[in-house]
């Protein structure tokens, strides 16, 4: 679990700790914004169309193999990233960097799933998860810090020791995966589909959310995304080895609990990129960032005591429930709120406590409908779905601002209202989908995750 906290720590760290390095790097490469911002957008766009076919590749070979070796990559790549020269290469760096970054996120699921002790999937899954709202609650601030005293290239160095110690930990604190699926041949055709189909949608909101490209590209790019999506499901009906096994994509719970995950991430970022446009001229950039620490730092909260706190009989879906339902209401009430910050305060730490219910359940919902040996595929196509969830939140904030700006540049009164009603109706919508999905008890199943990696089966 130490081991891979360590990835899902640096993963959500790099991923929030970059954004505030886009000034800096706009005087030093004399570069615009609009250039500057493709070291975020080439490092997500290769992360999410790689998570799935990372995913399987360790189903075949080993997830304790990829894991490692994707710390290697992400390390040396990081390294390269603070001695880039131009803008270009650090571009290319990332998308490096993007590469060990999928290795390591679409196995961290799969490793807690088939580690964790019997009736202790849901509590791994937490642990997962706090540990990805700590990377994500101390980068703005710790990215602050540094860019102001060290430079921004600080903040890939920082990658360094701890990729290095990660790397050891990983050869001797990780299992080995005994329970692998079929090498066959690698669905090539089907990972270029969804590569292509998770690039485009991505790019498509992208460009909604106020990238510098004709409006055109956005519907381009939607178009693409759909035929992609469409072929690859054809592709993977009909390939000998396929990259996706048909009976995951035909899995209702899969399939909504995958939506749930997309919301849930939805809901999550939404906020941290409103709230600074809310307190804007209110409040220092340090004291806004503290400000939105409040979320992630109730998300880990929620992540390890839930547990504690929720009788084992409650399941999953009940626990996910009343995660979502009780996060739209805080959301609905943050926005008669938006002008205090002590009440900004409170409701974003409530709602990050809610999150911190809802994603963990939902996960266990996602990883107790696979195998063994589909463990791997089933992370990595968790991840996806968060990192779609995450570019969604961001893109809708981000087209709220567009549209809600008024002629003095600022933005009215209406953002609020109109940006918390959609998180409050995508936590509504989780409700609704993982409502109708059974499922056995966390703590009855009396193989547990673990005797799964022997059996190939999760309950």
């Amino acid at each position: 679990m130490a081991v891979v906290c360590f990835g899902a720590f640096m993963g959500q760290l790099d991923a929030s700790i970059v954004t505030l390095t886009f000034r800096p790097m706009e005087r030093d490469f004399s570069a615009p914004l609009a250039a500057v911002q493709w070291v975020s957008l080439s490092y997500l766009l290769v992360l999410v169309a790689l998570l799935t076919p990372a995913g399987r590749v360790a189903d075949a070979v080993g997830r304790k193999l990829v894991y490692t070796y994707g710390f290697v990559v992400f390390t040396v790549a990081s390294a390269a990233c603070a001695f880039a020269p131009s803008l270009g290469v650090l571009v290319g760096c990332r998308v490096i960097q993007a590469v060990g970054a999928a290795m390591l996120q679409a196995n961290s699921v799969a490793l807690v799933t088939t580690s964790a002790p019997p009736g202790r999937m849901r509590l791994g899954l937490s642990i997962q998860a706090a540990a990805q709202a700590i990377g994500l609650g101390l980068g703005p601030t710790l990215g602050g810090l540094l860019t102001q005293t060290v430079g921004w290239r600080a903040v890939y160095w920082i990658n360094v020791p701890v990729g290095c110690l990660a790397i050891v930990a990983g050869r001797y604190l990780l299992p080995r995966t005994r329970h692998r699926s079929p090498a066959g041949t690698f669905d090539v055709l089907g990972a270029i589909l969804l590569a292509t189909a998770s690039t485009a949608l991505l790019a498509a909101l992208s460009v909604v959310g106020g990238l510098s490209a004709p409006g055109w590209l956005a519907w381009l790019m939607a178009v693409l995304a759909v035929a992609a999506g469409a072929a690859f499901a054809v592709r993977q009906r009909r390939a000998a080895c396929p990259l996706v096994p048909p009976a995951l994509l035909r899995s209702p719970r899969i399939t909504l609990g995958l939506a749930g995950a997309c919301l849930g991430y939805l809901v999550l970022f939404g906020p941290l990129v409103l709230v600074p446009q809310v307190l804007a001229g209110h409040d220092s950039v340090l004291r806004t960032g503290l400000i939105l620490s409040a979320l992630p730092a109730g998300f880990g909260v929620a992540a390890l005591t839930a547990e504690a706190v929720f009788p084992a009989r409650v399941r999953n879906r009940t626990r996910g429930a009343l995660g979502a339902s009780t996060c739209a209401v805080v959301l609905v009430m943050l926005v008669f709120m938006a002008t205090s910050l002590v009440g900004i305060v409170a409701l974003l730490g409530l709602a990050g406590l809610c999150l911190g219910v809802f994603v963990p359940a939902n996960n266990a919902l996602v990883m107790r409908t696979g195998t063994a040996s589909t463990a791997g595929t089933l992370g990595g196509l968790v991840n996806m779905a968060r990192g779609i969830g995450t570019t969604l939140g961001i893109a809708l904030v981000t087209l709220a601002l567009h549209v809600s700006v008024p002629s003095g540049g600022r933005p009215d009164g209406t953002l609020p209202w109109v940006l918390l009603a959609a998180a409050a109706a995508g936590a509504a919508v989780i409700v609704g989908i993982i409502r109708p999905l059974p499922e056995p008890l966390d703590s009855a199943d009396p193989a547990g995750p673990a005797a799964a990696e022997h059996s190939g089966a999760f309950g």
